[in-house]
């Protein structure tokens, strides 16, 4: 008859070995993800711009908290630029996903926009042509995005929705409310779309305010109620309030979703159209 033999019990010596194998390989593990991290916020804070262009009767201003409080990363953006023909270009958008990869597809969107802005004076043509660059560098990524050119020849906003949230907008008569501007697919799914454009002369002062979904949205806060309280916070602040007033004001609607995301906020102040009435 064959008899098991007892299994030996550890020492205690064998036993603080293995927690002590177990303690590097978690402190390494640690390691790597704060490196990570620290990469992409680096990666974050260098693509994003440190001012935005403005033009007398047109301010301009973006503020952007990261995710979890700085302990994971996203793909949020906004930017703004001056174009060969005098006009501005603006953009805000959001990157799927929460990482190094992420930060790294946000500043492939910003540089192909604006190297395609560049030659194209149509924001749909620009979105179109960033969103087939980018689909030609075969990445599983997608993002969401809204494009805006200011033509100041004309006091006009051009603005392109590819799949993201509506803007905000509040005028100087004291009115408000929610862009209903018609929007495309988020950059990244499919080739060969044609993106709307919606125009508007800004015969009145006011102000266009463009969030990422880390500010409006949350697991139990919908888009619509996110919205709203930026609409509301927005319209609130009294009416000599600057573009940074309104981007300080509005990035604080993104603690009340409960959200984990990262977030940011557009804001454009401009005045009425030269020639007419503030």
């Amino acid at each position: 008859m064959n008899r098991r033999r007892p299994s030996r019990s550890a020492t205690a010596d064998e036993l603080l070995t293995t927690l002590q194998q177990l303690t590097a390989r978690a402190r390494r593990e640690v390691e790597l993800q704060q490196a990570r991290v620290e990469l992409a916020e680096a990666l974050q804070r260098e693509m994003l711009p440190a001012t935005l262009p403005a033009l007398p009767g047109l301010q301009t201003a973006a503020c952007y908290t990261p995710a979890r409080n700085g302990l994971d990363i996203g793909g949020d953006w906004y930017d703004g630029f001056l174009l060969p023909d005098g006009s501005l270009g603006f953009a805000i958008g959001d990157v799927q996903g929460h990482d190094v990869e992420a930060a790294a597809f946000m500043g492939q969107i910003r540089i192909g926009m604006r190297a395609v802005a560049s030659t194209s004076a149509d924001p749909g043509e620009v979105v179109g042509r960033t969103n087939d660059l980018l689909l030609s560098v075969d990445s599983n990524l997608f993002a969401t995005c809204t494009f805006i050119r200011f033509d100041p020849l004309v006091w006009e906003l051009q603005s392109v929705r590819a799949g993201h949230v509506p803007g905000v907008w509040i005028s100087a008569d004291g009115g408000s409310g929610v862009t209903d501007d018609e929007g495309g697919l988020p950059l990244g799914v499919e080739s060969g779309q044609h993106y709307p454009v919606t125009r508007q002369r800004l015969t009145t002062a006011g102000a266009l305010v463009l969030v990422t979904d880390g500010v409006i949205e949350g697991p139990s806060f919908p888009i619509d109620d996110g919205l709203e309280q930026v609409r509301e916070r927005a319209a609130a602040l009294p009416a000599g309030a600057t573009a940074g007033d309104l981007a300080s004001e509005v990035i604080r609607a993104a603690g009340l979703t409960g959200h984990q995301d990262d977030a940011a906020v557009l804001v454009l102040r401009h005045d009425a159209a030269p020639g007419r009435p503030g």
